[in-house]
């Protein structure tokens, strides 16, 4: 036997796509601290020191929190590589407007203690804001549209067009789908801030975290009747067949009012995920009222996670409907890469995923505890 063959085409592709939600959620709970933290900094901290203190909570973990956004970029590109092409060409504005937000948020942290003047430090707080508010924006709302559709389509060899403009992204939906985004990280960064820091930035965190997870909660919930009511989801019409050749065009698709639910209806307890997205955001908001930094922490993250795969559960087997043509969706089963290419990268993912977990556990366990503001004025530490 053909080692590739110990695992079918059918299972594989079914792997894969876990895996894809795997790396997003990683992404979101790791990195969406960062950017919430950031996007809070100007409204937590208000003296320098206190803001030194609120980029020193992120400062020696964002870098690795990134792994996560090159792991999911990486797993795109190689296990559906008609999905890569198609998003990241048709949404190629907003990927430079969230590369250039990531780009500018290190560049700010190395520069901003270059000079004491309050002008010089202001301008690149305002910079670390921003690059958190417009990465975590952006997100959603690529997530709205892919629930809406996407325009694009294939030609009959398989060349991708796209017939969307940037603007044409920023549809009502798909902003309250950016909307919900920007409040779930503002509340896991506050979260975060609660989690590293004492005093008044702690208090002030406390504060607009139970303000942002109680409108998580609220935007989530209007997205989903929104989505009930007013938008239609996409499903396949014609034979599926699980191991065949991934081309897109080999299948039939249509648009139907209640689609995005069938899954739930299929499945109830799928049902689960969307409670659960309802509910943690309020005990988060509670956490934090009571100041329980382990449980306020521990429920933001797991809310961002079921927040997504209530978007995954819904859609499968689509992956990228077209608005377009309905036939021209990407789906599990046919924009995939080969059988050998995703057995390859899940011995490799089986051999490097834990190892990006044991150090990822190490830094935070040697990162541990809470920032010190006299370490950071007396300069005892190195510190941003």
């Amino acid at each position: 036997m053909i080692l590739h063959e110990l695992i079918s085409y059918d299972v594989l592709r079914v792997i894969w796509w876990l895996l894809l939600g795997i790396l997003l959620v990683g992404f979101a709970v790791t990195d969406g601290f960062d950017l919430g933290a950031m996007a809070l900094l100007r409204a937590t901290a208000k003296t320098d020191v206190e803001r030194r203190v609120v980029i020193n909570t992120v400062g020696p973990v964002w870098e690795g929190n990134q792994v996560w956004l090159i792991l999911g970029g990486g797993a795109i590109f190689a296990a559906w590589p008609q999905l890569y092409a198609v998003s990241f060409s048709g949404f190629y504005l907003a990927m430079f407007a969230i590369l250039v937000a990531l780009i500018l948020r290190p560049v700010a942290f190395k520069f901003r203690s270059k000079r004491d003047e309050p002008a010089w430090r202001n301008a690149w707080d305002w910079v670390l804001c921003i690059s958190g508010i417009i990465p975590a924006l952006i997100f959603g709302v690529a997530v709205g549209n892919v629930l809406l559709g996407v325009p694009f389509r294939f030609s009959d060899d398989l060349r991708i067009y796209y017939d969307g403009t940037f603007f044409g992204l920023l549809t009502p939906f798909a902003l309250l789908c950016g909307l919900v985004s920007l409040a779930m990280l503002v509340m896991h960064g506050a979260a975060w801030l609660v989690f590293k820091t004492e005093g008044d930035v702690a208090v002030r965190a406390s504060r607009f975290g139970a303000g942002a997870a109680v409108l998580t909660t609220v935007l989530f919930a209007l997205a989903g009747v929104w989505l009930a009511m007013g938008i239609n989801g996409y499903v396949i019409t014609s034979a599926i067949n699980p191991v065949g050749p991934s081309n897109p065009l080999a299948k039939t698709a249509a648009v139907q009012g209640g689609a995005w639910l069938a899954n739930f209806r299929a499945a109830p307890v799928l049902w689960l995920l969307p409670a659960l997205g309802l509910l943690l955001p309020l005990v988060t908001a509670m956490g934090m009222r009571a100041r329980r930094e382990w449980l306020t922490l521990l429920a933001s993250g797991l809310s961002i996670a079921c927040i997504i795969l209530t978007v995954g559960a819904a859609m499968f087997p689509m992956i990228l409907p077209s608005s377009v043509d309905p036939r021209f969706s990407l789906t599990v089963w046919d924009s995939s890469s080969s059988h050998v290419t995703l057995f390859i990268m899940l011995v490799c993912t089986v051999i490097f995923l834990p190892i990006i977990l044991a150090y990822t556990t190490w830094v935070y366990r040697v990162l541990r505890g809470k920032v010190d503001p006299m370490a950071i004025i007396e300069g005892r530490t190195h510190s941003y």
